[in-house]
């Protein structure tokens, strides 16, 4: 069989493409790749396999030159001889950013982007399956605390924190005005956090908001707030595993389910004595982020409560130099800071019922694999665009 993937030099893309390279009944990987000249887009997919050093096999992974942003994509996809024979598409090529200030490159991207894909897809006779890469998290904010369930989303009435979220739910709506319901397959992950293995992680997406509360140590957040994280190599291998599984469903969350979610105070606890010359955690109440914004422009009033952790104000001033630089971590961990607090598990029965898979690793077990890229990730440049 042959496939086509999109994303393919991102973080769960990435992983997809290695994993499936190996796989024997592969015969042909084509790979959209944003490039000048095919030279550029080798030397793209090179990186993605040198990463962790494995096999680039040429004969086998081929990069397509194109972007999401083109308006002639969908036409120079199926004039393209090369993919007439793809039988499996999966679409993971995503924009993921949190920032306000990114939101209509997010639309763009997430459902501009798709439409061009679903595009091209409708008239290829030999497409058995459609697999879309989408979020759990597109259920929205308005429960906490709580184990969500595939069949609650996609939700229009759900409001969302972040416009990521938004696209990738009107994505999971595209998919059935362009494909069949048999050629369809939506996999959830929940959030992805680094490697299991003692390997780098690919990308510093959410790693980052925990190197950031890290460095705080004063943190915002509800100590047992449950969060859904896994890490991405668990996620790739999940969602190879169920392309190649005999399915019941049409949609599955990659996720921790009810068994091997994490809290706040486990992760930090897993880290804590691995970065030994910070303060000690001391996990304070949500309403005080606020207090800390305004201690960043030093308009905090003299009566607040943020004072009686003067210990901690003293550190910030010392690390941060400059306090104002407190306020640029704290706009780009707002985001994270409330989705922890929505405290969602997603089930993730379906998965483990229809695929030989078996739960992830917590990630407060599977952290310590990454204490050294935690420590060299820049919190500063990682809150420009969360």
């Amino acid at each position: 069989m042959n496939i086509f993937i999109t994303g393919a030099t991102g973080f769960v893309g990435g992983e997809l493409l290695v994993k499936l390279s190996k796989h024997p009944d592969i015969k042909k990987i084509f790979c959209l790749v944003r490039a000048k000249n095919e030279a550029d887009a080798y030397a793209r997919l090179d990186h993605v396999f040198n990463f962790h050093h494995d096999y680039f096999d040429r004969n086998k992974v081929f990069p397509v030159i194109g972007n999401l942003f083109d308006n002639n994509l969908s036409s120079s996809l199926i004039d393209n001889p090369a993919l007439k024979d793809i039988s499996i598409i999966i679409h993971s090529a995503a924009n993921t950013s949190f920032s306000k200030i990114y939101d209509d490159m997010v639309e763009k991207t997430n459902i501009g982007g798709l439409i061009k894909i679903l595009t091209w897809a409708k008239q290829l006779q030999s497409l058995q399956t459609f697999l879309y890469i989408g979020t759990a998290t597109i259920f929205g904010k308005d429960v906490s605390d709580r184990t969500i369930f595939e069949e609650e989303s996609p939700n229009l009435k759900a409001n969302h924190l972040v416009k990521y979220t938004y696209t990738k739910m009107h994505g999971e709506l595209l998919l059935h005005q362009y494909l069949p319901e048999d050629k369809i397959l939506v996999a959830r992950p929940s959030i992805i956090m680094g490697d299991s293995k003692n390997k780098n992680p690919r990308s510093p997406v959410i790693l980052w908001a925990l190197a950031t509360l890290d460095l705080m140590r004063l943190v915002p957040i509800s100590p047992d707030s449950k969060i859904d994280i896994i890490p991405v190599d668990y996620a790739a291998e999940s969602i190879i595993t169920l392309l190649f599984s005999k399915r019941n469903h049409l949609v599955y969350h990659i996720s921790t389910g009810t068994n091997s979610y994490t809290t706040p105070y486990k992760l930090t606890k897993a880290i804590e004595k691995h970065f030994a010359n910070r303060p000690e955690y001391c996990f304070i109440d949500k309403s005080m982020l606020n207090q800390m914004k305004l201690w960043a422009k030093s308009n905090l009033k003299p009566e607040s409560e943020l004072y009686g952790y003067q210990k901690y104000l003293q550190y910030w001033e010392d690390i941060f130099v400059d306090v104002g630089n407190l306020r640029i971590i704290l706009a780009g961990l707002g985001p994270y800071i409330d989705f922890i607090e929505l405290s969602h598990v997603f089930d993730n029965t379906k998965l483990l019922q229809d695929t030989t898979v078996i739960n992830s690793v917590p990630a407060d077990q599977y952290i310590v694999n990454s204490i050294s890229y935690l420590d060299k990730i820049d919190v500063f440049e990682g809150a420009k665009d969360p």
